[in-house]
């Protein structure tokens, strides 16, 4: 790298992680090479376990995750404000303290990218799991290229992009807002771009843990396509994952929940409609991933 760059780190916390947080602060802080401004959001809690010299913010009600790190990137914004944003799960790991730097250099040696998504690696298994590698086809984990979606768990973004293309859509409050960030930024005319070599650990979670999945899944489906699609491309998009649900899902009880949560989305609540121009889709179709799967 010729020059440090200043990187602006979200990270966010509900106080539910203690022994794993502080580790995953102390490899944050460890990084070299780079000028680093660190915010920590408390999600409905006032942030513990915080290192000397971080910023905090404290929400007074669980916003979700990706109005949460809107929130942590206001914070940091303004004057001095860093080239880079890096969103990182307080659960993740850097297993070397040259992975911000690895990084940065990346997105300075490809311009053209608004994004730089490392891979990700159980720590103890050494798996990339499929849903963190952003391409249909996701057998080989270990090969670079443009990418049209991310794994926002972890991610680097430049703030110049990021706030040309509005942010995280706040009040999605959780799943697929990578999608419409992407989307959105590819519609800049920017791209994404995969950097397996570049490795950060996440335990191997299973994210329907979480009680809200099969309803939240479903709504922001739908509101995804509302706010991000040309109008011919909905409902081809809606029937290919309305079919390929119905094939994945094998408990009625979910299934049942994730009926309830399509006809929340179908009712409204997608937020402004800005949807991708056609030359887009063509962008996005020509990069290995047409914006209907």
């Amino acid at each position: 790298m010729t020059d440090k760059a200043t990187v602006d780190v979200v990270v966010l916390t509900m106080n539910d992680r203690p022994d794993v947080f502080p580790q995953a602060m102390a490899s944050l802080l460890a990084q070299q090479d780079v000028d680093l401004r660190v915010v920590i959001v408390g999600n409905g809690v006032t942030p513990d376990h915080v290192p000397g010299g971080v910023h905090t913010v404290t929400l007074p009600v669980n916003e979700g995750i990706p109005q949460g790190r809107n929130v942590g990137a206001d914070a940091l914004a303004g004057t001095g404000s860093g080239e880079f944003i890096f969103f990182f799960d307080n659960d993740a790991i850097l297993p070397t303290n040259d992975v911000l730097a690895r990084l940065v250099d990346e997105a300075r040696r490809r311009p053209g990218a608004a994004y730089i998504q490392p891979r990700i690696a159980d720590p103890d298994t050494g798996v990339t799991l499929r849903r963190w590698v952003p391409r249909l086809r996701a057998s080989r984990a270990a090969r670079p290229g443009t990418v049209t979606v991310m794994a926002e768990g972890v991610v680097l973004v430049r703030r110049s992009a990021y706030e040309r293309a509005g942010g995280w859509p706040g009040h999605f409050f959780l799943f697929h807002e990578g999608i419409d960030l992407s989307w959105r930024l590819w519609d800049l005319g920017r791209t994404g771009w995969y950097a397996p070599d570049i490795v950060i650990h996440h335990p191997a979670t299973d994210p329907a843990r979480h009680a809200a999945f099969y309803r939240l899944v479903a709504r922001n489906r739908v509101w995804l396509a509302y706010r991000r699609l040309p109008a011919p491309l909905i409902p081809i998009y809606l029937a290919t994952w309305i079919l390929l649900s119905v094939i994945r899902i094998r408990s009625r009880a979910n299934l049942a929940v994730w009926v309830g949560g399509l006809w929340e989305g179908l009712r409204g609540g997608h937020g402004q409609r800005r949807p991708m121009s056609w030359a887009t889709v063509l962008r996005l179709t020509f990069a290995g991933r047409p914006p209907i799967v």
